[in-house]
Formats: structure tokens, C-alpha cells, sequence
């Protein structure tokens, strides 16, 4: 038995493959490290990330970072019902532009943002963040620079960074690769909830612009400008007035300064978060049964990006727009009647709207004019 191979050191007469087996496992002492996981590596990085974590903690915060478990107290006095809502997601395939350029620390926003939005489009306040990074090999000082942008994208949207796993699996990840998720956890009143369902034939429709393609559409864009057109990240484009890899990477874009003062006013009546689907497939999920919305192209300026890549593929116009955001990241149903005060609203918080279309009767379809 191979236990006795372990334990008992055999004689000369023993088959030569089994005494070599014996004496080299007696003299070897494998660790986990020589399998590709140094946990003294890990917690050496656990220190170095700790401090950003605790830049982004508040009086809520009843937990320190390293437990099983973040423990986050929701503030009674500013929340009278609360009604707690959550998101998870990730960053995609922008991060193999990441990787080429070796550009770690706005993924960290990117994904923080994205997860804002989502549950901002509900009226929600964000509470708190949790963060999930797997890698192959764990490199110090990459995993510090997306944790340190995820802390500062927490700090600015006003949630706490309580907590978060890194997943080291030798094997899984190509060296220099990671995945990046995240989770977060916010709160809104019971009567303050968006839901949607105030919406009414008329509604107005207000696009809130992008910066870019946010964390979106990244596989068909990468297959547009890397293999079709054979540009490179440093690739200096006219059309686009910027290299490649510059103007995929601008950071997803949160839209809750704004959405908060337009909750607070009781200013919408619906919201939606424009991502993977473009407004085709995220405008319909916040109408209610029986009615769709007409949107009138030419009505906000769409970012050249989008112009070059719908050139280069040579792209029929519902495949951009149901792909790509086409320049507007968040969409406001608002009534004809608060028009006036949101647009007062978002000039107070430095944002530009554009009137883009207006809520119709239909199948919580979106037709283009």
C-alpha cells in the first residue's frame, strides 16, 4: 500500500521506481505555495489594500475588514421603511484592454459605477460594496491599484467598502489575468421607490450622456477595432480624435449625484440604467403593461466611437442600438409637467439632459424615429 511506502522505509530489494518514490517523499515537504497559492503573499496584500477599505467606512460600519462576514447597520433616522436593494455584476471583457495596457485602476470604478447605477434607477441609496477578484498568480501591486479604485468610486457615491474576497487559482487565470465582480447593497424608503408604475402616455424621455462605452458591448467592439480594422490600444485615430485604448477605458460613468436630487424632488417616474441591450432592451424594463416609447434619433449627439465602429462592420442601426449605450448612459421618464424642474434640477448638479422621445401606447417596445 502506498502508506507503507510513506512510513516504512523499504528495503534494497524493493522494486527501484518504489524506493526512489519513498525517499523523495520522505525528503519533500510540500507546501500550498508550491501549488501556486502563497497565503503569506495574500495576507501581506490583505494589509496593504486594509487602509483603502477603511477611507470609505462610516458610523454604519460595525465590522472591521477580515471577518467572515461585513456587518453594516442601516441609520433609522434617515431611513423611516426601508426597503433594501441589491445588485451584482461585473466589468466584462473591458478588462482585456486592461490587461494590454496594464491599466488596473479605473476597472475598480468601472465596476463600482456600474453596480450604483443599477440600483439607483429604484431611487436607492448606496450602503455598502463588496468586491470580488480572482487571479491566477496574485501580483501585489495590481490587485492594491483596482481596490484602490474601487475604494475612491465608494467613497464618491457615499457607500462603505466592507468587504470583498481575492481568489488566487493557480491554473484558471492566464498570468497577468484576473476577473473583476462586485456586490452592493443600498436602501430607499417603501414610498419612495421607483417602480415605474406612475408611467404615463406623454411621459417625457431625458438621456443622460455617457462617456464612452461604460462596461458595455466590449466583445463586439474588441472583434471591431482589434480584428477587423487592425488597430492596437496605442493606435492614434482621427475619427475618434484619440488612441484606441484611451477611449475604451473611460471609466463607467455614476449617475447617482444627479439621481439622488431628482428621487428627493419626486421628479421621475421611471429610470433606466442603459446598459448591455443599449435603450432597445433597458428602456422596456421600467414600463408598465400597455405602453412603449417612441425615441427620435438625431435628438443627442452620439459619440464618434460609435460612429467609427458601426462604419468599420458596416453595423445595421438596431444592432448598435441594442448593443451599445450610443452616447446615453441613464434614460429619466419624467412628466410633461416636472419637465421645468428637472431640467432646473440637473443644471444645479452640472449635468446636461437631451429631450430624446416620449412614452406612447404599445408592448413595452422601443420604436426609433
Amino acid at each position: 500500500m502506498l502508506q507503507s511506502v510513506v512510513t516504512d522505509v523499504p528495503s534494497r530489494t524493493t522494486h527501484d521506481g518504489q524506493f526512489a518514490l519513498a525517499q523523495s517523499m520522505e525528503e519533500t515537504h510540500i507546501t500550498y505555495a508550491d501549488a501556486g497559492v502563497d497565503i503569506e503573499r495574500a495576507n501581506r496584500t490583505k494589509q496593504r489594500i486594509k487602509y483603502l477599505a477603511h477611507r470609505t467606512f462610516n458610523k454604519s460600519v460595525l465590522s472591521e475588514i477580515g471577518g467572515f462576514g461585513g456587518l453594516f447597520q442601516v441609520d433609522k433616522k434617515k431611513f423611516a421603511d426601508p426597503v433594501l436593494v441589491s445588485s451584482v455584476d461585473g466589468v466584462g471583457t473591458k478588462l482585456k484592454i486592461a490587461f494590454e495596457m496594464s491599466l488596473h485602476h479605473t476597472v475598480g470604478g468601472d465596476l463600482v459605477n456600474h453596480c450604483v447605477n443599477d440600483i439607483a434607477v429604484q431611487g436607492a441609496t448606496p450602503l455598502f460594496f463588496m468586491d470580488y477578484l480572482a487571479v491566477g498568480k496574485l501580483d501585489a501591486e495590481v490587485a492594491e491599484k483596482i481596490v484602490s479604485g474601487v475604494a475612491e468610486a465608494c467613497k464618491h457615491n457615499g457607500c462603505a467598502l466592507i468587504g470583498g474576497e481575492t481568489a488566487e487559482m493557480p491554473g484558471f487565470y492566464p498570468n497577468g489575468e484576473y476577473d473583476l465582480a462586485g456586490f452592493i447593497v443600498g436602501a430607499v424608503d417603501r414610498e419612495k421607490i421607483v417602480t415605474g408604475k406612475n408611467v404615463q402616455v406623454g411621459d417625457v424621455l431625458i438621456g443622460l450622456p455617457s462617456n464612452g462605452l461604460h462596461t458595455n458591448g466590449y466583445s463586439l467592439a474588441r472583434k471591431l477595432l482589434f480584428d477587423t480594422a487592425g488597430y492596437s490600444a496605442d493606435t492614434y485615430v482621427n475619427e475618434i480624435k484619440g488612441k484606441v485604448g484611451n477611449e475604451l477605458m473611460k471609466q463607467h460613468k455614476s449617475y447617482w449625484p444627479v439621481v439622488r436630487r431628482l428621487v428627493e424632488g419626486d421628479a421621475v417616474n421611471a429610470m433606466a440604467h442603459i446598459t448591455g441591450g443599449g435603450i432597445t432592451e433597458n428602456l422596456p424594463r421600467v414600463l408598465p403593461k400597455g405602453l412603449g416609447a417612441v425615441v427620435e434619433m438625431g435628438t443627442w449627439p452620439v459619440l464618434p466611437i460609435f460612429e467609427h465602429m458601426q462604419k468599420i462592420g458596416n453595423i445595421e442601426h438596431a444592432e448598435m442600438m441594442r448593443t451599445f449605450n450610443m452616447g446615453i448612459g441613464m434614460v429619466l421618464v419624467i412628466p410633461a409637467k416636472k419637465f421645468k424642474k428637472v431640467q432646473t434640477i440637473l443644471d444645479r448638479a452640472g449635468e446636461k439632459g437631451f429631450t430624446i422621445g416620449r412614452i406612447v401606447k404599445g408592448d413595452r417596445k422601443v420604436q426609433y424615429s
